[in-house]
């Protein structure tokens, strides 16, 4: 998979990845590994699936979103599969372009993760917003 460069420094997932790496001191193996409980110590364990689900479910919570609803419906509504959703979505590009970047065999599937239709530009890191 691809990931282009973002617009700027703080939003940018290269930039992210590049600064992760350095900092955790990361030179081979997992790049996404687990933390120490109190964040401050990169271990050898490769981060699982599920871990990266709770997450997710916990950032939703810590950030408030759809407060309105109880807190079982909140952390249903989101998973891993929100993030390449939420990109697929907004990314606002050619439906070819997200297909060939989230490595989908189908337009069809593609389909599945846009929420929206209408799509111009080719960088999908940029056009997100990052």
């Amino acid at each position: 998979m691809e990931i282009g460069r973002g617009s700027s420094d703080q939003t940018c997932p290269v930039h992210a990845i590049e600064q992760w790496l350095h900092f955790a001191k990361i030179d081979f193996g997992p790049v996404f590994v687990r933390t120490s409980r109190d964040c401050t110590k990169a271990l050898e364990a490769r981060l699982s699936d599920k871990h990266v689900a709770r997450l997710i479910k916990q950032t939703v919570l810590d950030a408030g979103i759809r407060s309105h609803l109880p807190e079982k419906e909140r952390i249903a509504l989101f998973s891993g599969h929100s993030l390449r959703a939420g990109l697929a979505s907004y990314a606002e590009v050619d439906e070819r372009y997200v297909q060939k970047h989230l490595g989908h065999a189908s337009a069809e599937m593609t389909r599945r993760y846009q929420r929206r239709r209408d799509r111009f530009r080719v960088n999908l890191t940029k056009a997100a917003g990052l």
